[in-house]
């Protein structure tokens, strides 16, 4: 109906005021601690070809099943927004021939994804995630820094009753075998299995271990554990990788359960939960994915990473606010007069060529209420734009002084530097 109130659609929100301070400290902490560690930032395109995530993800996953937004393009191509943020690194990877450089590569990113999931505290149909990659190294030593990293960064974001859950799927054909004795185990208890479990006895039995449905989770109680059918040199890699992570003094609970929901993981897999979300208390994790690259048609590359919900950091304690830049002058107008908001827009331009933090007034405010707003931003100084010269008051120290105009922004630089 015409004029009625637009809102945004259901998923998905406006990011105001606090919220927008507090991920700016996010990704100011993420940035600080990934490029420290030697982590380049990525970005890939908001939306990727189809195929893309039936290949990388995996067609039986309820990512690729259920929750992609997919649509045609004018050309018919299928595309789709991206649901996840490995893929489309491994493919940059490959189509940029990364392989050719120095491995490991390593690789971050901030970005937004897109999933059609039942929306509901700190999960949203558009979200932010956090995330690394590691590209071009089997060493267990890429798997401990990963984690590590994870963790370093969760904790300094302050994120509240923080539990690390780690597990090992295996190779490969260890997991295929697996998979085959998990699908016969169901199929032997079926009459207990929720209707969903069911239905994915054949698709995607190791799901069934993340099923709240009573009978089921009475049944994978006693389901045969892939932790305990590791090759020797899957057993290997994950000994080290905890006995890195012990060195590291980064805890964490072994959990035979634990599977992810993607596909391509491998050998290490991970999870950070935080009991203060209650229910949905997952936060980030990840692990390694030794085949996606080779799937994706690039030479056979391991690779291992992580992902962190930026909305489920926030409602898990999240980092404080960034600080706000300083207002180092605010420009007050004497009388609204043509002729003062000239000169002031002229100090605006030559201040903040020097680098310095400047506003002025934009809202026909008294001078009363231009001296209020400079105060509520907290400015350093306030230069008053009047008919034959400029008072600049210095707030802090409380004095003031009658300057021409063209003197303005040196007296500020010279107080600016004497502090």
């Amino acid at each position: 109906m015409s004029g009625a109130k637009l809102k945004a659609p259901r998923g998905t929100f406006d990011v105001l005021g606090g919220d927008a301070c507090v991920r700016a400290g996010i990704e100011s902490r993420a940035r600080t601690l990934l490029g420290a560690a030697g982590y380049e930032r990525i970005e890939t395109p908001a939306f990727e070809a189809t195929e893309l995530f039936e290949r990388g993800v995996g067609e039986s996953t309820d990512i690729v099943r259920k929750e992609m937004f997919t649509f045609e393009d004018a050309g018919g191509r299928s595309l789709t927004l991206r649901p996840e943020g490995t893929a489309p690194v491994c493919r940059a990877y490959v189509e940029h021939g990364m392989h050719k450089r120095r491995q490991p590569v390593k690789l971050w990113y901030l970005s937004s994804f897109f999933r059609h999931e039942r929306a509901q505290a700190g999960r949203y149909r558009q979200f932010w995630q956090i995330g690394s990659e590691i590209l071009g190294s089997e060493d267990p030593a890429v798997d401990a820094e990963s984690i590590a990293l994870l963790a370093g960064l969760l904790d300094e974001l302050g994120v509240r009753e923080l539990r690390l859950r780690l597990s090992s799927l295996g190779a490969r054909e260890t997991r295929a075998a697996y998979r085959e004795q998990l699908q016969a185990y169901l199929r032997a208890n079926e009459s207990s299995l929720s209707p969903e479990v069911r239905e994915r006895i054949e698709l995607n039995p190791l799901r069934a271990f993340d099923s709240e449905h009573p009978g089921t989770r009475e049944v994978m109680a006693g389901a045969p554990r892939l932790l305990d059918q590791l090759g020797t040199e899957d057993a290997e890699h994950f000994a080290e990788v905890r006995a890195l992570l012990d060195i590291a003094s980064v805890a964490y609970e072994i959990d035979p359960t634990l599977v992810r929901g993607l596909d391509y993981y491998t050998r290490t897999v991970f999870e950070f939960t935080s009991d203060a979300l209650g229910a949905q208390s997952g936060v980030g994790g990840g692990g390694r994915y030794d085949r996606l690259v080779e799937q994706l048609g690039g030479p056979p590359t391991p690779g291992m990473g992580w992902a962190a919900g930026v909305e489920r950091v926030m409602l898990a304690g999240g980092a404080p606010p960034a600080a706000s830049q300083a207002v180092e002058l605010f420009l007050a107008l004497e009388r609204p007069e043509p002729e003062l908001r000239g000169v002031a827009f002229r100090l605006l331009g030559e201040a903040r060529s020097a680098g310095l933090a400047a506003q002025m007034d934009l809202g026909g405010r008294s001078l009363k209420g231009q001296l209020g707003h400079a105060a509520a931003l907290g400015a350093r100084y306030v230069g008053i734009v009047a008919p034959s010269h400029v008072v600049l008051k210095d707030m802090q120290a409380g004095e003031q002084t009658e300057l021409a105009a063209d003197a303005v922004v040196h007296a500020v630089l010279r107080g600016h530097h004497a502090l």
